[in-house]
């Protein structure tokens, strides 16, 4: 599936659904689904990080960067 075409809601439960999409139970990875932050295995709990999209790496960069400067923020 490109990565222009939106993939419908079947498509997306049967991908969240498919335990080769999910490394060690825990991690997802699915290069067809160009969302950065799908649900987690139990969609109650959140969302999680699609590791096989490039950007999530630069998503997780990000989300460091920014707790590692509230810390130096709050203490001095």
């Amino acid at each position: 599936m490109g990565i222009h075409n939106n993939p419908s809601e079947e498509t997306k439960n049967r991908w969240h659904k498919d335990p080769n999409n999910w490394k060690w139970g825990i991690f997802y990875y699915n290069p067809e689904d160009y969302r950065i932050f799908p649900p987690k295995r139990i969609k109650q709990l959140g969302w999680t990080i699609n590791f096989a999209n490039p950007n999530s790496l630069f998503m997780i960069f990000v989300l460091i960067a920014v707790i590692f400067i509230l810390g130096k923020l709050t203490n001095p």
